[in-house]
């Protein structure tokens, strides 16, 4: 369908604003590769986030045969190597990749408009996650970001354009209709509502949901469940949130760094004992130290940017924020004897505790046994576990290598994921995971956040367990649509939970889950939005009102009801679009079994291909 509509238009501005997982990397790939048949395009640019350009690479390349190059620093000192230090790199060939952080750079920005110029012919700029250039201002012209600039001054500059992006709309009309004129200013302009039901936007825009291709009968999606692992009873790591609490109480302050040590301390636990014990060792030196006072903020902008984070090293970014600790911790004021109690207490038990199988672990661990190793025999299934932390993916390798050592004693059934892996490594785990199961033993994978995208693990795995809940909302889906996506071979998905019922702030993890259930099934386009401002509830940490901020942070009606009058009402031609490829793809088949007996009717053919109306 995506196809079809680009073809109908005189330069193939389309914006696919697809489902997640329905494949929109594999749709705009069979656009470029039709216009190029047709020698509508040469020369073409993919802009997307830092963590999905080696994807976009991969992709183009296996089901293309398309070879791109991802324009960064490594790209310009081998072409300045090869050619001279004056080499334009952009003049060196004609497919690239950049992401976002690299384009708004000048040192790539401005080689690329010179060598561009007014327009340049023949051109396609791809630009994924195409939301991410829209003005966020709900003003009356919608103020542009510093990547709206960037965008809003390259995109011009190319023929035909193609934006990708699940979540277009963010409830604010002018953003919307901002983003809209960049792809196309001679149908949309900035500042002017846009009518769902305008012809204009129909010509322009495919949007398609899962669930309404499936109630459609139009592909094969799985159902994703959702389940809750209960742990009930008083367990020995939540005596560490009881002291954590009350330590927070003493010491925490009501404004200031000092406040970043709190909240780090409390996720960690949140995630393992392990975790936990590492940031409270580093708290308690300083404290110990007597080293208190006002101290300059470390500068970690570049190690911890917000975009890249979880493609770095875990351990290296643990380091850095260890460092963060410490350096928060100068400002608290001097702990009193109850405080100096409670932190003594909390260090013994972290320390005793952090090397036993927790009861989150111990769970996963008999689950395991149940279903992936019943009778002490390997089946065919596997699973995926995700974690924020590497010493909660370390910790959870050790326990379950000690767990299962005795099933078959094949502890080589475990691999681990994490940011500092080589690509070489990426794509060899990748490709055990989802390779056979009796060429390859690998039936359990551990990876951190660095797994979240860019990864397809879904040919053999159905079944994910999130050992920790991220903060982020996005994260959680971004992990689950690692198995829940387009081929993935199992009628169903399940997405796997754990919260303990006597600690409190697990009952807001929960209500975190079932929101992301929920944005997942029914906001659409608004789902981005809700995800922003529960990250932004949580970044304080969790405390008494959080539960009530997560009920806020709902979309307004205003803000329901631009949605559904500006974009939602694409949705409705879904089946009449299906039935329009289906009816082409059957007259191209009839058309190739004829030609391949009258080959002397190509000539003819490839006229009535080419004809200005194809449906002629």
């Amino acid at each position: 369908a995506p196809l079809k509509k680009a073809l109908e238009l005189p330069r193939a501005n389309l914006f696919i604003a697809d489902d997640v997982g329905l494949g929109k990397t594999i749709e705009a790939g069979l656009v470029l590769q039709e216009l190029e048949l047709r020698q509508r395009v040469e020369f073409v640019l993919i802009v997307c986030p830092a963590s999905i350009c080696l994807q976009w690479k991969g992709e183009m390349e296996k089901r293309f045969g398309q070879r791109f190059e991802v324009y960064d620093r490594e790209l310009m000192a081998k072409r300045r190597r090869e050619r001279g230090f004056g080499v334009v790199p952009w003049a060196t060939h004609n497919r690239f990749i950049i992401s976002y952080q690299t384009l708004r750079r000048p040192e790539y920005f401005e080689p690329l408009i010179q060598h561009l110029g007014h327009r340049l012919r023949k051109s396609l700029l791809v630009l994924d996650e195409a939301h991410t250039a829209a003005p966020a201002s709900s003003s009356k012209y919608a103020i542009d970001s510093r990547i709206t600039g960037v965008v809003r001054d390259l995109a011009p500059r190319f023929e035909n354009r193609l934006f990708l992006s699940a979540t277009p709309h963010n409830g604010h009309s002018n953003s919307f209709s901002a983003l809209m004129e960049i792809l196309d200013p001679q149908r949309f302009t900035r500042g002017v509502p846009i009518d769902g039901d305008s012809a204009a936007l129909g010509q322009v825009m495919v949007r398609r949901l899962k669930r309404d291709l499936r109630s459609a009968n139009l592909g094969t999606f799985p159902l994703r469940r959702v389940i809750c692992v209960a742990l009930e009873g008083q367990h020995e790591e939540l005596r560490l949130a009881d002291m954590l609490s009350e330590y927070t109480e003493l010491m925490r302050p009501k404004k200031g760094r000092g406040q970043l040590v709190f909240i780090n301390l409390q996720k960690r636990l949140l995630s393992s004992v392990d975790a936990f014990c590492r940031t409270l060792e580093a708290h308690a030196e300083r404290v110990a130290s007597g080293d208190v006072g006002k101290e300059k903020q470390l500068d970690l902008s570049d190690s911890l940017d917000a975009q890249a984070a979880y493609d770095s090293d875990e351990d290296q970014l643990d380091r850095e924020a260890d460092a963060e600790v410490r350096s928060a911790t100068a400002e608290l004021p001097s702990p009193d004897a109850r405080a100096r109690e409670l932190l003594a207490a909390m260090l013994k038990l972290a320390r005793e505790l952090r090397s036993r199988p927790d009861a989150k672990a111990s769970a996963l661990i008999d689950w395991i046994k149940v279903n992936l190793c019943p009778n002490g025999r390997w089946n065919a299934r596997r699973l995926l576990i995700f974690t924020e932390y590497a010493d909660t993916k370390n910790y959870l390798a050790r326990i379950l290598e000690h767990a299962l050592e005795g099933e078959n004693e094949e502890s080589s059934r475990i691999e681990g994921f994490h940011g500092a892996m080589s690509d070489e490594q990426r794509e060899a785990v990748q490709r055990h995971f989802n390779g056979s199961t009796d060429e390859y033993r690998v039936r359990i994978l551990i990876a951190t956040d660095a797994a979240r995208e860019g990864l397809n693990l879904q040919s053999h795995c159905a079944d994910l367990f999130h050992f920790d809940i991220p903060w982020n909302p996005a994260r959680m889906e971004q992990r689950n649509g690692r198995i829940d996506r387009t081929l993935q071979p199992e009628p169903e998905v399940r997405c796997h939970y754990f919260v303990y019922r006597e600690r409190k702030e697990d009952a807001v993890l929960e209500k975190l889950v079932q929101k992301v259930d929920i944005i997942q099934d029914q906001l659409g386009s608004l789902g981005d939005v809700v995800m922003q401002r529960i990250e932004k509830v949580l970044g304080d940490g969790i405390g008494a009102g959080t539960a009530e901020a997560l009920v806020a942070a709902e979309p307004s009606e205003h803000a329901k009801k631009a949605v559904a009058a500006e974009l939602e009402k694409q949705r409705s031609d879904v089946a009449r679009l299906q039935q329009e490829t289906d009816d082409s793809a059957k007259i191209l088949n009839q058309s190739e079994k004829l030609l391949a007996f009258r080959p002397d009717l190509l000539r003819d053919a490839c006229l009535l291909y080419t004809s200005p109306s194809p449906r002629d």
